[in-house]
């Protein structure tokens, strides 16, 4: 069939979806042209409501291009006086762009977007909030942006919010960021479903890449699409005052009538999980429960790169003393909590009631910078490394078990690979010299022997095919009240 649809109709189905983004341009263009704020807060005048009727036809006539012969509409979309805001979950594609262009409500999006030849002006047209990451104070104010059009009483169109922040596999709902719910308004909870024989439409951080999903589903005959628009979820006075409640309860609600799980993991922790760098992540880390711990005391990891040196420079200075947990919780200056409890059996590998708090510092680099592996790794040398500074195989098995949030793992065949001349001990420059040949290393030397079937790790035994969510996601609440998993067993 793909090769079938290859050679007939996806050329006539991509040219035709091209060309009705190329129709709606002018007509996008001319009716953004001139508009500023006070003009967009009154009702639209005739040619402008002729245009979003224009514009919507032309749209649907995109989507139809692409297989999507009909649109399942369940529910009742509300007014903005309603609900000023939609926040539509699970977000899985680019795909997912089918209700923005049937609603043409607001959304929030990167600055850079409205620089895109052709999407750019259609992007404008849809009055977004932008987001500039060259910003550094752009989270404040996106939310503050946010909180003034939800409370305009319905003179600003609707927001479209995809509160998960990221794109997942739709096996279950991830945490909901609260930026949507901070403003205490009612919000509508909208559920997109593709009951498609075959998943062309998932794009995910594993799997397939943006143009092989969309040569794929423009190759099957037909795409389903369901869009379901859930009551108008009013806040109770609680929740209007904890954002991160009401977003967890509205999550609550879309997921049953999702019938799927939920899972207390986020989008930091998926930016985590699918780093770049040249130290994978296997699926049965204990760095996302690490992160989320992180995230519990009211530590943020973007922000904690400048105490790396101060914690890593106390680490020196104990050199290879353990720790308590009234010693730990000095440490950080924190005090002893169930979630500080929680983190330091993490690390209590003996179950002795002390740790190495060199395997902290070491936890935390990693969950601050994800993609800089060797900037952690040098970073575990100079905790590690004796007095010639040098390091020995026990000492950087310490370090990628570590590193990577496992149990046990043999790194034998890596460290004979470094140590070329057989001295027993290897520097931070002979680890770096020998990375910048084999940047592949992790794969070549750890992965390969250590990540299949028969592997000493222990692997989980779901598996994602385009996400992380069923890796992580708990089946039922019972478990999370299991006790967590030590890095070390």
């Amino acid at each position: 069939q793909i090769a079938f649809m290859t050679l007939t109709l996806f050329p006539i189905r991509l040219f035709f979806a091209a060309f009705m983004m190329l129709l709606a341009w002018p007509f996008a263009f001319i009716a953004s042209m001139g508009s500023d704020e006070r003009e967009l807060e009154k009702p639209l005048s005739w040619w402008r409501k002729i245009v979003d009727v224009l514009l919507k036809a032309i749209m649907r006539m995109m989507w139809l291009a692409g297989g999507f012969h009909w649109i399942n509409v369940k529910g009742r979309r509300a007014l903005p006086a309603e609900a000023a805001i939609l926040t539509v979950a699970p977000h899985s594609s680019y795909f997912d762009a089918i209700p923005v262009t049937m609603t043409f409500a607001s959304i929030v999006m990167k600055a850079e977007s409205k620089d895109i030849p052709v999407w750019g002006t259609l992007i404008k047209y849809i009055r977004p909030v932008f987001v500039s990451r060259s910003d550094q104070d752009s989270r404040r104010k996106t939310v503050e942006e946010i909180k003034r059009r939800a409370q305009s009483d319905g003179k600003w169109p609707q927001i479209m919010i995809f509160p998960e922040g990221t794109c997942t596999n739709r096996s279950c709902l991830i945490t909901f960021k609260p930026g949507a719910f901070i403003p205490g308004v009612p919000v509508q909870p909208v559920v997109l479903r593709y009951p498609n024989k075959l998943d062309t439409i998932t794009w995910t951080w594993q799997g397939p890449g943006a143009f092989e999903i969309l040569w794929l589903t423009l190759c099957q005959f037909h795409n389903s699409v369901e869009i379901e628009f859930l009551p108008v979820y009013i806040p109770s006075e609680e929740e209007r005052k904890n954002p991160v409640l009401y977003a967890n309860n509205v999550r609550r609600v879309m997921a049953e009538a999702l019938g799927v799980s939920v899972t207390d993991y986020t989008f930091e922790d998926c930016q985590l999980a699918l780093a770049e760098g040249q130290l994978r992540l296997p699926s049965d880390t204990c760095l996302l429960e690490f992160a989320k711990l992180v995230r519990s005391l009211g530590l943020k990891p973007e922000s904690l790169e400048d105490d790396l040196d101060k914690y890593a420079a106390s680490a020196m200075k104990m050199k290879k003393e353990k720790v308590d947990l009234k010693e730990f919780s000095a440490y950080l200056e924190f005090p002893v909590s169930q979630t500080l409890e929680s983190m330091f059996a993490l690390f209590d590998e003996n179950e002795d009631g002390v740790i190495d708090i060199r395997e902290f510092v070491i936890a935390l680099s990693v969950v601050c910078k994800p993609s800089k592996t060797l900037e952690t790794i040098q970073l575990a040398f100079q905790l590690y490394q004796s007095e010639s500074g040098t390091i020995t195989e026990e000492d950087l098995a310490h370090i990628l078990k570590t590193a990577m949030g496992v149990s046990q793992i043999d790194v034998t065949h890596l460290f004979r690979a470094v140590d070329e001349e057989e001295k027993g001990k290897i520097t931070y420059d002979d680890f770096y010299t020998f990375a910048e040949l084999h940047p592949h290393f992790a794969e070549d030397y750890l992965y390969a022997d250590q990540m299949g079937a028969e592997s000493s790790l222990e692997t989980s035994s779901l598996s994602a095919p385009n996400g992380i969510c069923t890796d992580f996601s708990p089946d039922s609440a019972g478990d999370r009240k299991k006790p967590l998993q030590k890095k070390l067993n």
